[in-house]
């Protein structure tokens, strides 16, 4: 690997469990549907020996599935040694970071390019 994370050395404990999530996710925004996709990725982070659950599921949607043209990007940048650096968006009228992406990620997580997250908290996501 030419681009490996170095989280993984770190905590060798530390587990990331990325799948196809084989369910159709839809994310809503004030009740405007942002996204609609059957090709989501479910990424599962857990730690430790028990593989206690660290953070809920998180979906990775293609950004082909998401209004991206009711993104813009925000200043914000955040780094994880697991998936590399990312990059924030809001929904264009304003406010904050709805969502994230990892545009260049590390070589494990490379699967996560051209993939945009959602904050639970700050858009509706439902699974059928």
């Amino acid at each position: 690997m030419t681009n490996s994370a170095p989280g993984f050395k770190k905590f060798p404990n530390h587990r990331l469990k990325l799948k196809p999530a084989k369910v159709r996710v839809r994310v809503k925004h004030n009740g405007e549907i942002i996204a609609d996709t059957t090709d989501a990725l479910a990424l599962e982070e857990a730690m430790g020996a028990d593989t206690s659950t660290v953070a809920p599921v998180v979906y990775y949607i293609p950004r082909k599935d998401v209004k991206t043209e009711r993104l813009v990007r925000t200043s914000t940048r955040t780094h994880c040694p697991f998936k590399g650096d990312a990059t924030y968006y809001a929904i264009r009228e304003g406010g904050d970071d709805v969502v994230w992406s990892y545009e260049s990620p590390y070589d494990e997580m490379m699967a996560l390019k051209g993939r945009l997250a959602f904050y639970p908290d700050k858009a509706e996501i439902t699974t059928a």
